[in-house]
């Protein structure tokens, strides 16, 4: 299945946005990490994945309960929340394989 361009830029739109966009510093994971850090990112991620998703499944709801629903919304909608899983797979993939490698260092 392909991905409509418009799904896959508003997706790394919102993935963007969550990163705050600049590249860190040196010394800046310090304040990140009394900031927010990688907990409050991780957990913003996965509430913006799950309002995807409701906001998906609204959007079917209402296009089944009434004629004048837009099909095109209804697809877009379920294109981007399959584009939001995907990436949140791929998060959570690279997440383990990163915790792998780190079990693997000698002491």
């Amino acid at each position: 299945m392909t991905i409509p361009a418009s799904v896959a830029l508003n997706a790394y739109a919102r993935a963007a946005g969550m990163g705050g966009g600049a590249a860190p510093q040196a010394g800046a994971a310090k304040q990140a990490a009394g900031a927010g850090g990688f907990g409050d990112f991780l957990e913003k991620a996965i509430n913006d994945g799950v309002d995807v998703g409701k906001t998906s499944e609204r959007q079917m709801a209402a296009s089944a309960a009434s004629k004048d629903g837009s099909l095109v919304d209804v697809v877009t909608a379920v294109a981007e929340a399959e584009t939001t899983l995907q990436t949140v797979v791929a998060v959570r993939d690279k997440v383990i394989a990163a915790y792998m490698d780190i079990m693997k260092m000698p002491i």
